[in-house]
């Protein structure tokens, strides 16, 4: 399938993203349901989750992908962390597998994320399903794509009328309690209901075509929630921090909105977010 077929945003970064992300595709969906070799990641000596060959050939056929085509440009990865200078004037912020919970599980449920930045802005984002072949594109000031069609976030005013997606960190203490709270705090505010799916990346796309109100993570890394928040934004949404800050190429919370619940969601998730 012509990829490029499906947004009419023309660029050469976005051609490379859509390419990159169908051919990642191809190989996680290969995998999955195989035997394959499952690790577990740490970090600063912590366990930070799995670690498939999925992950790990998904990587490399991007990230070789966009070293073919802009040589000179910075890569941002989950796996490898490529070179990672986040102040780099053209940067690639690369997910390869988000889900892989739900992947070295047989869960079919997990996305490809890759974000283009140009002086610090997300100018082309992608969220690709491989096992659905659902496509999230957007361009900064192109509007969110889905499937070819333009989309834009949920018209509700009311959290009684919405779902909500969340997510949990690796930790399983203090932050893990403060969403369990703000869920139980939602659930008082009487929202239609809450759903944990394992994919930030598909979490925030679910925002800008509507199906959840709103969306909220206390610790997110830049290369979960990039993509996804340029097309939250460019379906019109909002995105800030948990605290309603704006957010950087950085380990953040993160909360997605359809703008018009913003504050009420903020209210919530700011009172019980973690110090």
């Amino acid at each position: 399938m012509n990829v490029a077929s499906l947004s009419p945003i023309r660029r050469n970064e976005m051609n490379t993203a859509l390419e990159a992300a169908q051919a990642a595709g191809i190989r996680i969906a290969q995998l999955f349901g195989q035997i394959v070799a499952v690790n577990q990641k740490t970090v600063d000596g912590q366990s930070n989750g799995l670690v498939t060959q999925a992950d790990l050939d998904a990587e490399d056929i991007i990230l070789a992908l966009i070293r073919e085509n802009f040589p000179g440009h910075t890569i941002l990865s989950e796996e490898s962390l490529s070179d990672g200078d986040v102040s780099a004037t053209n940067l690639w912020v690369v997910d390869p597998l988000d889900g892989t919970n739900n992947f070295a599980h047989g869960i079919p449920h997990f996305s490809v994320s890759i974000a283009y930045l140009e002086k610090g802005r997300v100018t082309c984002g992608v969220v690709h399903n491989p096992l659905t072949k659902d496509w999230y594109i957007a361009g900064a000031g192109e509007g969110a794509w889905f499937n070819g069609s333009r989309v834009s976030v949920s018209k509700h005013s009311l959290i009684t009328e919405t779902v909500a997606g969340f997510g949990f960190y690796y930790d399983r203490g203090k932050m893990m309690q403060a969403t369990l709270n703000a869920i139980g705090e939602l659930f008082r505010k009487q929202i239609v209901g809450v759903r944990r799916f394992g994919s930030a990346a598909l979490d925030l796309a679910y925002v800008g075509v509507g199906r959840f109100g709103g969306y909220f993570e206390y610790e997110l890394s830049p290369w979960d929630f990039a993509a996804g928040k340029l097309f939250v934004e460019e379906a019109g949404g909002k995105v800030t921090d948990c605290q309603g800050q704006a957010l950087s190429v950085a380990k953040s919370s993160v909360l997605a909105t359809n703008s018009r619940l913003h504050s009420e969601f903020l209210d919530v998730v700011s009172r019980h977010w973690p110090h």
